[in-house]
């Protein structure tokens, strides 16, 4: 599955789901208060900024945003909430493209450096963002936990997610740390149901430490959520800060 397909027209104009999901605002609130924190009066850059979810609000909070996106179908759709003079978008792969100028804070949200399905491609991202950054800038990742504990031997799918009209279920491949997420909406005789696949590469924790050093960055924090909850073996998800050296600080 490519990812330009996958993020079709289709996809972009059903992706928006304002008030609940992702944008609720007990979700989106948390999420847009802690990247303007971090990004420190200075400039913000968004990789996969989609539609706007979070770049649209974090710009009206005075932090100026640039992003990168891949679909342009999803570009579209952000082109009616803020222009290119409110939020420049370069269009191109997350891993390898590059946007003008500096910048205090890179951020990739809601589990999407996962949609980067090779190691290579995803180490690829940290350097990137490590390109954009300049000494003391950020790289912030909100990234869900494998849950291979809910997968006992011999099966390969669980359901992660069921309520009336929906059905979420996962499809692994252990060996290439590959899963495959599929979305059962069904319509309101229940009968029929339309059905999003999207494909992803699971990241452990201490994997995505590896990368951030590899790309020449430190940890800085780890907590479950973004309103800073303790991260612990039970949390579901993560909101990892990684930090580029400043000048003249020693290593340990």
């Amino acid at each position: 599955m490519d990812q330009q397909q996958i993020w079709d027209a289709d996809i972009a104009q059903r992706y928006d789901t304002p008030g609940t999901g992702m944008f609720a605002p007990e979700v989106l609130g948390p999420t847009v208060d802690r990247l303007a924190e971090l990004a420190d009066g200075g400039k913000a850059l968004e990789f996969a900024v989609g539609t706007g979810r979070v770049a649209v609000p974090l710009a009206a909070r005075g932090v100026p945003v640039t992003g990168v996106e891949l679909s342009r179908p999803m570009l579209d759709r952000l082109r009616t909430k803020a222009d290119e003079t409110a939020i420049p978008v370069v269009v191109g792969d997350m891993a390898t493209t590059r946007a003008p100028g500096e910048y205090t804070l890179v951020y990739l949200v809601y589990n999407t450096i996962a949609n980067l399905l090779t190691q290579a491609d995803q180490v690829a991202c940290f350097h990137n963002a490590a390109r954009h950054l300049g000494p003391g800038g950020r790289f912030v990742i909100e990234l869900w936990v494998p849950d291979l504990r809910r997968l006992p031997p011999g099966q390969e799918a669980t359901v992660w997610h069921s309520e009336p009209g929906y059905i979420g279920l996962d499809t692994y491949d252990v060996l290439r740390q590959h899963v495959v997420s599929h979305h059962f909406r069904f319509d309101e005789s229940g009968r029929q149901a339309r059905l999003d696949r999207t494909p992803h590469r699971y990241i452990w924790p201490a994997e995505l430490d590896l990368m951030a050093q590899l790309a020449g960055f430190r940890p800085e924090s780890r907590h479950a959520d973004w309103t800073g909850s303790e991260f612990t073996a039970e949390s579901r998800s993560h909101v990892s800060v990684y930090r580029l050296p400043d000048p003249g600080t020693r290593t340990p």
